[in-house]
């Protein structure tokens, strides 16, 4: 088993390289504004310092998200596009689960990632594998915390309300979603397809047809 996986979905361009038993190699960029140009790179970075060839990778897993488009965009895209070269599956994983799985918390709990505009993407977690409820996106305020520990950036940004992250890592980390992947299709888990998470409508929308003007 190889399995090389990377996330979008976030500020964090990260790629990591899974042989199903530890992590090979990974690497991470934060720039909320080049996923674009900077995933091949990262991903090209990984397969040389595992001193690993793309084709003998067997698994292509991104982050499905949610996050914004353009991000997303890039890595499902990028997913699709090695899954045909190479001919074999690409899978998609809630960015969310990655950054429970990398708390490595064994108690109830809440990831938040930053969705802009004073939002954040949640969910909430019975253990770091475990998945209960979202993934949702709401204010700070509106997230029921519940008294349970908020991990993630979506917590660093608020922390009057949720919390500080609690040290856990604050971004869905390729090296977490790739253990993760490589863990679920040991155990013979079922993965959804690569398609993304969206949570809201996109900001562009195709334009009405034009007001008549009268004199």
């Amino acid at each position: 088993m190889l399995v090389l996986a990377f996330d979008t979905a976030t500020p964090a361009v990260t790629a990591a390289l899974h042989d199903g038993t530890r992590v090979l190699a990974e690497r991470t960029t934060i720039d909320a504004r080049r996923h674009g140009e900077l995933l091949v790179p990262t991903i090209e970075h990984v397969l040389g310092e595992a001193g690993v060839p793309l084709r003998d990778v067997t698994a292509i897993v991104a982050g499905s998200g949610p996050g914004p488009y353009t991000g997303l965009r890039v890595g499902l895209m990028t997913a699709q596009g090695l899954a045909t070269t190479l001919g074999v599956p690409a899978y998609g994983i809630c960015s969310l689960d990655a950054v429970a799985y990398g708390s490595g918390r064994t108690e109830p709990f809440i990831a938040a990632t930053d969705a802009r505009r004073k939002e954040v993407f949640w969910a909430r977690y019975s253990d770091l594998r475990t998945r209960v409820a979202g993934p949702s996106v709401d204010r700070p305020a509106d997230v029921p915390v519940q008294g349970l520990p908020v991990v993630g950036a979506g917590a660093e940004l608020y922390p009057d309300l949720l919390g500080d992250g609690h040290g856990a890592p604050p971004y869905p980390y390729a090296g977490a979603l790739a253990a993760l992947a490589a863990e679920r299709l040991a155990a013979g888990t079922p993965l959804d397809p690569p398609r993304p998470i969206y949570l809201r409508r996109p900001d562009a929308v195709v334009p009405g047809a034009p007001k008549r003007v009268t004199a």
